[in-house]
């Protein structure tokens, strides 16, 4: 078995970081400084494809450390980046050296990170040309699971999960069209969250199957993943399968949809079948356990490669495989030639089918909100792999090909360890535009397990926000911190503007609360300091533009709006007074917010 070191291991934990910035007791240059040593220490993992040299991670933390953290959410913030997503002037490989190609431009999802203040590492190893849920189709080496040498890492993004495991980076991107975000995030006992297709832009990423294909995040919690979804996704213009969310939600106790006994494959392992049936108990806990008909997933799942959708996978790799076979991995190869066994009346019989498989799924979530099924069936060793590629690689998949397929979203979610030492782990699924409701469910069956991250030794951190989607392109997010709190007297004026709660959260810890003298209904100023500050309670809700121009025309002096920077680093528009208004005001920060002082003067 392999133990990765976790002494000398920083927690990278984005709300950590963003604690230890704020109270001055780490930089980024600190912070790139410590992940560079961790990378050294670690040794060759065949993780990385390629880093980006440490002085050139250097000189863009001390560019942020100058420009300073308003605005950027993900300030100071360690990723990676598969190696089938372009970063301007680092190769694009897809594990395939002789495809290799330098774009000048970075992939939107990249640079929507970079943009927000993250700090790129480097890229990470894949199985080629994404095509693979083994992590052992790469010219680079093939990565083993950080709990095992044994064990295959899982695949295609292999090295993405494997940095995040072993405390490199905070977050990694992967890729997602088969279950490739999912798999390794399993087998390395992190979170892996594919969003519903067409959230996060695909463009400046090399296709795997276009039409399907998806950015993935891997974090070491639901929360961090669902950060950085928030930053990441958006509308592209630049992306044709790009689309705007439509958020949909869970009931607050989910009918929780859950293999049938007669349709449950373990492919004999008999430790992740125990593994499951535990999984099913401790989320009886969270909502009421219904058993479902896999089996029109189940004939989805095997069309992505036994059928005509494995032809669209010649997108990237048909001039290759044509041209210099020999450079590709002959599993690989041998997967993408099938393609060219279809013929355009196949594809077309092909999405008839899959328009009924869909409509037969729509009707499975008519009995159950969210489904929960095993991440993976078994884990393989690069051993078994190795002897029989093909079957090995699809007994992984065997819960994961129909997802993209019938346009689900769905969070992997470690459970805990077999008594072999191997991690297991759920998917949840939900139709589509369900993220924030499966990853609110993840992080609360996540927590209830005790399991640290990875194998950092690092417990998860505790949510700072609800989860909730970003404000769409009609709506304007907007922090309350008094008498417009939920249940307090002038909650009314967003109520009656249609505004929707969003999430009960706190600002960063600049701020100081005052009861301002004088005022009816009794209201509160928020006000930000240079030192000596708190977090404050407040919420967060979202209304159209124009009931947000009316709403803030109505605003009495000495009250204002505002940016209000919240505790997970992004900026909002929000209440705040003017410095005289604090004349003769009490100072009540020390009750951490409106509502508990109010609560205090009840009693």
């Amino acid at each position: 078995m392999n133990a990765v070191s976790q002494s000398a291991c920083p927690d990278l934990a984005i709300d950590r970081l963003r604690e230890a910035y704020a109270q001055g007791k780490s930089s980024p240059v600190a912070t790139v400084e410590a992940v560079y040593a961790r990378i050294a220490a670690l040794g060759e993992t065949h993780a990385w494809i390629a880093l980006l040299p440490r002085e050139q991670a250097l000189a863009r933390a001390a560019a942020l450390q100058a420009e300073g953290s308003a605005g950027k959410p993900l300030w100071g913030i360690p990723f990676a980046v598969k190696d089938n997503i372009d970063v301007a002037g680092m190769p694009t490989t897809a594990a395939c050296p002789a495809f290799a190609y330098t774009p000048q431009t970075t992939a939107t999802v990249v640079q929507r990170l970079l943009d927000a203040g993250a700090i790129l590492i480097g890229k990470t190893n894949l199985d080629q040309f994404a095509t693979g849920l083994v992590g052992t189709r790469s010219p680079y080496g093939a990565p083993s699971s950080v709990f095992s040498d044994a064990h295959v890492s899982g695949g295609s993004s292999s090295g993405s999960a494997v940095v995040v495991a072993n405390g490199s980076v905070s977050f990694a991107l992967g890729t997602d069209t088969a279950g490739s975000g999912r798999v390794p995030a399993m087998f390395n006992n992190i979170v892996g969250h594919k969003p519903t297709k067409g959230w996060l832009p695909t463009t400046g990423v090399v296709p795997a199957c276009r039409s399907i294909d998806c950015v993935s995040v891997l974090a070491l919690s639901s929360t961090e993943c669902w950060q950085v979804l928030s930053v990441a996704g958006g509308v592209d213009a630049a992306d044709p399968w790009s689309r705007a969310p439509e958020p949909a939600g869970l009931p607050a106790r989910p009918r929780i949809g859950v293999l049938r006994a007669d349709q449950r494959e373990f492919y004999g392992d008999a430790q992740s079948a125990a593994a499951y049936d535990k999984a099913i108990l401790a989320l009886a806990e969270f909502g009421d356990i219904v058993e479902f008909d896999f089996a029109p997933l189940r004939e989805a799942a095997l069309m992505l490669y036994e059928g005509a959708p494995v032809a669209e996978r010649l997108e990237a790799a048909g001039d290759m495989l044509a041209n210099n076979p020999g450079a590709m991995d002959p599993t690989v190869a041998a997967v993408v030639a099938k393609g060219k066994q279809f013929s355009a009346q196949d594809a077309w019989a092909a999405r008839s089918r899959l328009e009924a498989l869909r409509k037969q799924a729509i009707g499975i979530f008519e009995a159950a909100d969210v489904l929960a099924l095993p991440t993976s069936p078994t884990h393989n060793t690069h051993a078994a792999v190795k002897a029989d590629p093909v079957a090995r690689n699809s007994q992984h998949g065997h819960y994961t090909n129909f997802a993209n397929l019938l346009d689900m979203a769905c969070i992997a979610i470690p459970t805990g360890f077999k008594p072999d030492g191997l991690p297991v782990g759920i998917t949840l699924f939900g139709p589509a535009w369900s993220d924030a409701a499966l990853a609110a469910l993840g992080e609360r069956l996540h927590r209830a397990s005790g399991l640290t991250g990875g194998a950092t030794g690092h417990a998860p951190v505790a949510p700072t926000t609800r989860f909730d989607w970003p404000a769409q392109a009609d709506e304007v997010h907007v922090v309350v911190v008094g008498a417009h709190l939920s249940g307090m007297p002038l909650n009314r004026e967003l109520t009656e503007r249609a505004a929707r709660f969003v999430c009960a959260t706190h600002t960063a810890p600049h701020y100081r609360l005052y009861a301002l003298p004088n005022t009816t209904p009794p209201k509160p100023g928020l006000v930000r300091v240079a030192d000596g500050g708190t977090g404050i309670a407040v919420e967060v809700w979202a209304m159209s533009r124009a009931a947000y121009g009316d709403f803030v025309s109505r605003i009495p002096p000495p009250m204002g709006i505002g940016n209000v920077v919240l505790a997970d680093g992004s900026t909002v528009q929000g209440f705040w007074c003017e410095p005289i208004a604090l004349q003769g005001a009490q100072d009540i920060s020390e009750f951490g917010g409106w509502r508990a002082y109010i609560a205090s003067l009840k009693k």
